[in-house]
């Protein structure tokens, strides 16, 4: 049925009862304090409440209203709020998939303030900012435009973290075996021991059971896909915010991705976010390896005990030989919003809950996450044995790689080119299942330029692309 005004007051109606029924099902958090900050994740707020404390005994008069907002209320009431009259906080986290989304349209409506002039002035007791922090961290954070002929960055967000990717191994299953972690420097080498090893531990069983599997992928969710894309050196969008999703490296990476997955050589099984069932998966041997950054391995520490000194950690192996050995997954970045007229003490609390060194390390001890501070890596906490990890010093682990983590380029269209990316795998897996290697990589080039198309698409509309 036509409405009869047109299709773009049709448009606007259904956003503002979706706006509506969104603001009643995530009602704004009520002030209660005159400084305001919102964040999305658990672990984030409880490290926080201990901070928060202590900063405001420093600042008399400062009353710090900490909430925890669930993540799609925050992008949702925000992007919303910007575009009106509605109350937004001080400063707020949101999560590295989003971020981009709301760097949409011409700079001076942008939401969040523009800090990369305060990102490189140089400080008291140090260089920038700028020069202190994992340098890649800021590009999930920033929109490049062309000014005066030339592209400059504007950063929008600063970084909690840089969450580079170890690879897990079930190191009791590996001595057992005789299978040295240190001579598995390429996915090559792994893969290659890898699958004699599931064919030693499934020796016994019928040909079509396997109850051991080399390690955690899915084949439906592009998460570990998207993590040795990354590791590539590929992505969604380059620097420029250009697609480039359907590339020679994406294409590659799929054609050597799936196979894993799938089909008569598959080494990979999905994981999910099932603590119970992983905690079972590693109890009984059914997933030797997993993709790790550093975030999950505290999330493993609290949820999955029967991985405690059974597990430990490695660099990725390399694609190729002296090539990366890490990568990254997820991140959260902490805005500024421009209708708060407390940017200064805001800024205070944004330095003092991310690069702090002391503030930093206790989230570190809290949650396993290593700060982005390359000064607080130097810390004694990131040296002590993890006894859940074998006694490894986990938070050395982790930085020693930090430096090497790849960028992850944003766009205003990045949920979108996820859920396009997470399409094209499953339709290229549901492919090689059918079909095998035959056509394999013909098919994958044109499904992802189908998906890349459709994010170009959509990015003609954008006047301001």
């Amino acid at each position: 049925m036509d409405y009869p005004p047109g299709k773009a007051p049709l448009a606007i109606l259904i956003m503002a009862v979706v706006s509506g029924v969104l603001l009643l099902v995530f009602p704004a958090p009520k002030r209660e304090g005159n400084l305001q900050v919102w964040t999305f994740a658990d672990s984030h707020f409880r490290a926080y409440q201990k901070v928060v404390p202590q900063f405001e005994e420093r600042h008399p008069g400062v009353k710090v209203d900490l909430q925890y907002v669930h993540g799609r209320a925050v992008t949702s009431r925000l992007r919303s709020a910007f575009a009106s009259d509605l109350p937004v906080p001080d400063l707020l986290e949101t999560e590295i998939s989003s971020a981009g989304t709301f760097f949409l349209g011409p700079l001076e409506d942008i939401g969040f303030v523009d800090l990369t002039e305060e990102l490189h002035k140089q400080r008291p007791d140090g260089p920038p900012w700028i020069d202190r922090v994992v340098r890649s961290r800021f590009a999930p954070y920033t929109s490049r435009r062309i000014e005066n002929g030339a592209p400059k960055d504007h950063i929008f967000g600063l970084p909690h973290d840089v969450h580079p990717v170890l690879l897990a191994y079930r190191r009791d299953v590996f001595q057992a075996h005789g299978i040295d972690p240190e001579t598995l420097t390429t996915w090559d080498k792994f893969l290659s021991e890898g699958r004699t090893l599931m064919q030693t531990m499934n020796a016994d069983l019928p040909p079509d059971q396997v109850d051991h599997y080399l390690i955690g992928l899915s084949d439906t969710d592009c998460g570990d896909l998207e993590v040795l894309l990354f590791q590539r050196d590929g992505g969604y969008f380059d620097a420029d915010g250009t697609i480039r999703m359907d590339d020679d490296i994406s294409v590659q990476t799929m054609c050597w991705y799936v196979p894993l997955v799938v089909g008569p050589e598959r080494v990979g099984y999905p994981v999910g976010w099932n603590w119970e069932l992983t905690a079972k998966a590693v109890e009984k041997d059914f997933l030797l390896c997993y993709l790790m950054p550093d975030w999950l391995s505290g999330f493993f520490q609290k949820s999955v005990r029967s991985g405690t000194g059974k597990l430990a950690l490695m660099p990725l192996p390399a694609f190729t030989p002296g090539g990366r050995r890490t990568s990254t997954r997820g991140g959260t970045m902490m805005g500024f919003t421009k209708k708060s007229t407390q940017f200064d003490i805001s800024w205070e609390l944004a330095l003092e809950l991310y690069f702090s060194i002391d503030s930093r390390i206790e989230q570190f001890r809290e949650t396993n996450i290593l700060p982005p501070l390359r000064e607080a890596w130097k810390h004694p906490a990131l040296a002590e044995p993890n006894p859940y990890w074998s006694n490894q010093p986990l938070g050395q682990l982790y930085a020693a790689q930090a430096d090497n983590t790849p960028p992850q380029y944003t766009s205003p269209y990045i949920q979108l080119a996820k859920g396009k990316l997470g399409e094209a795998l499953c339709d290229c897996v549901d492919r090689y299942k059918k079909k095998g290697a035959d056509g394999f990589e013909a098919y994958v080039r044109e499904r992802l330029r189908q998906s890349a198309d459709e994010i170009r698409g959509q990015m003609k509309l954008n006047p301001y692309q």
